[in-house]
């Protein structure tokens, strides 16, 4: 049971950490044909701002089931380097169970939040309700959910090794 769910998650946090990438990808494209349509061709765009801004919420929110699942939170990586070999497990499941609280709470609002954004229009993109955009909250918050259980079931502690 252990390994089949450590195997879910390592295929759904690639998969998340994959989007995450995709979405740096378009923010920073959209970025680029900002400055050019703004600064070369003297006429801006409204439109792609605004992807900008929705492609950084959607990086942001699929970015963070990677940091979960690697411990990359170097306060509490660094909590679990000085703490005593018999206090480590105790902090993972205190760690755990209040990042799993909080990640609920912001699955639980975003999407109360993204079922009221429906009925409102994207600026600049009329044709996408708000709803896309707010549903990032829920979706990365369940899929970084799988990472913090991920990381509980199998520790990883890599933030001061992967630092530069």
């Amino acid at each position: 049971m252990k390994t089949a769910f450590l195997n879910f998650e390592h295929r759904l946090t690639t998969l998340s950490t994959g989007l995450a990438c995709l979405m740096l990808v378009v923010a920073a494209s959209m970025g680029m044909v900002q400055v050019l349509m703004r600064f070369v061709f003297e006429l801006p765009s409204e439109w792609s701002e605004v992807i900008v801004r929705i492609a950084l919420v959607w990086m942001v929110f699929l970015g963070i089931p990677a940091a979960f699942r690697y411990g990359a939170m170097i306060s509490v990586d660094l909590m679990h380097r000085t703490a005593p070999p018999r206090f480590r497990r105790v902090l993972e499941a205190v760690i755990t169970l209040l990042s799993l609280a909080l990640l609920i709470v912001i699955a639980w609002y975003g999407w109360d939040y993204a079922q009221r954004g429906k009925v409102q229009t994207i600026i600049g993109l009329e044709f996408f309700s708000m709803f896309w955009a707010f549903v990032a909250l829920p979706i990365g918050s369940v899929f970084a959910m799988v990472g913090v259980i991920g990381n509980y079931l199998d520790p990883r502690h890599e933030e001061l090794e992967t630092a530069q």
